[in-house]
């Protein structure tokens, strides 16, 4: 009897226990543990520079890739994912155009697994990885799929001049001619009514006149010596729409919109020539956007944006450039760390690493480019002021990657507050478009008038 009483307590424990794992068992909730992560979207973004493919997934993946040759294949086997309609729909994203990814399908491998293969047109350096959850995006796969041997944008650019206006030579005695005296004073930032803002240009129905270039005696013709070449580059793109409009507005699509059409205006001066760092809907990373204007050489670096902010009245255009020492602003500082997160929303490979950034880093001692850019900058306030309400007087400053090219001068514009509904309506109107682009253009030149390019390589020679 005593051993029988000091077992029953046990046994009743024991059963409970046994009763509990066998209701878990058959509960939703063991279920849902058991279930195998999914794939919830693909997307596919074709572009010159690289195809992106990513796949988002609702939890950490387990996977592997190899190469194919003959004909040339990226493979990728997937661990423990469900086999889905998702999947099974990837032979229908991938356009005919694009110019890596012939075909794309998914099947199950063996059990448990899901094979991805990719048919590629060429052969192609692949990088696969994975993402974490970051702006409105869940975990990610990235199929990133880059040429061998990528485009030369340096040897694209001279090409693309040959048969556009050459450098002209200077006069004989080697110098350039003096710009004649003027009765009015030039639309320079500096020279403002004693009671304007320093760098506020004047608010006026009438559209300014574009600044005047000196020109040489004999010809005619402005007096250049060299190609000047100018970057700009569309802020966001692809995975990274940038900030969105009550009305749906991306900012991708404004910036590239702007882009283009300030290319073509500075394209059509004489001694100039526009890159683009992205010329259609495709991410590119940050470090990725200096890079490319260093190829080329580029003379300046515009960054084009447009605002966003909590409150929906904040309105008006700034200029920002690169600082040493800090913000000049909450405001600068906030929008700083919010541009320089685009790589955690657009996505980049961080196992990948890049002497270039590490080298850029340490070139930022250099305070010539920042100075240079604060010029910049005020040429192209006072501009924008002419056509739009400045959100801020002067140029602020703040540690943007996208403008730490060590040597080149670089500003990143907003063109206006997309967050705002007026500003927003007036981003996707053509006309205003068109007075960004002139009133950009006409800050450039105000800035190469006062600050000649320093020699470089001649481009349109090479």
């Amino acid at each position: 009897m005593p051993n029988g009483t000091s077992h029953c307590p046990r046994r009743r424990h024991l059963l409970r226990g046994a009763g509990a794992t066998l209701i878990l068992s058959l509960s939703p909730l063991a279920g849902a543990v058991a279930r195998l992560p999914s794939v919830l979207s693909v997307r596919i973004w074709p572009a010159a520079d690289y195809t992106r493919v990513t796949l988002e997934h609702d939890a950490p993946l387990k996977f592997t890739h190899f190469m194919v040759e003959n004909p040339d294949r990226l493979v990728v086997d997937i661990e423990g994912v469900e086999f889905n309609s998702v999947l099974d729909s990837l032979a229908r994203k991938v356009a005919t155009d694009d110019p890596y990814i012939k075909l794309l399908r998914a099947g199950r491998y063996k059990p448990g697994v899901v094979r991805l293969v990719m048919e590629l047109k060429a052969k192609v350096a692949p990088q696969v990885f994975e993402l974490k959850p970051a702006g409105e995006y869940g975990h990610r796969l990235v199929l990133d799929v880059y040429p061998v041997t990528p485009a030369d944008p340096l040897m694209a650019l001279v090409e693309g001049r040959k048969d556009a206006v050459e450098p002209l030579k200077l006069d004989a005695d080697n110098k350039p001619e003096p710009v004649p005296a003027r009765n009015e004073a030039p639309a320079d930032v500096a020279k403002r009514p004693e009671n304007a803002p320093d760098n506020l240009a004047k608010r006026t129905d009438k559209a300014p006149e574009a600044p005047e270039i000196r020109t040489s005696r004999k010809s005619g013709k402005p007096i250049v010596d060299r190609l000047v070449t100018i970057t700009l580059d569309p802020g966001h793109g692809g995975e990274d729409p940038g900030a969105v409009g009550q009305r749906g507005t991306f900012e991708k699509n404004v910036t590239l919109a702007v882009a283009k059409r300030l290319k073509a205006r500075l394209d059509a001066e004489p001694n100039m020539r526009a890159v683009l760092t992205r010329d259609s809907d495709f991410f590119v990373p940050l470090q990725m956007r200096v890079q490319k204007a260093r190829r080329v050489q580029s003379d300046l670096f515009l960054s084009i944006h447009a605002d966003a902010w909590v409150k929906p009245d904040a309105r008006g255009s700034s200029v920002f450039v690169l600082s040493e020492r800090g913000a000049s602003s909450t405001q600068a500082r906030l929008l700083a760390q919010k541009e320089n997160e685009a790589d955690l929303i657009g996505g980049v490979n961080l196992s990948a690493k890049d002497m270039f950034l590490a080298r850029t880093l340490l070139d930022l001692s250099q305070t010539a480019t920042i100075n240079d850019s604060l010029k910049l900058g005020k040429y192209l306030l006072g501009e924008l002021g002419s056509i739009n309400t400045l959100h801020k007087n002067n140029v602020e400053q703040a540690g943007f990657a996208v403008l730490k090219a060590p040597d080149i001068p670089s500003a990143l514009i907003e063109t206006a507050f997309i967050s705002n509904p007026e500003e927003e309506r007036r981003l996707n109107d053509d006309a205003y478009q068109d007075k960004l682009a002139d009133a950009i253009v006409r800050g450039i030149r105000q800035y190469f008038a006062k600050h000649p390019p320093g020699p470089k390589a001649t481009l349109a020679s090479l």
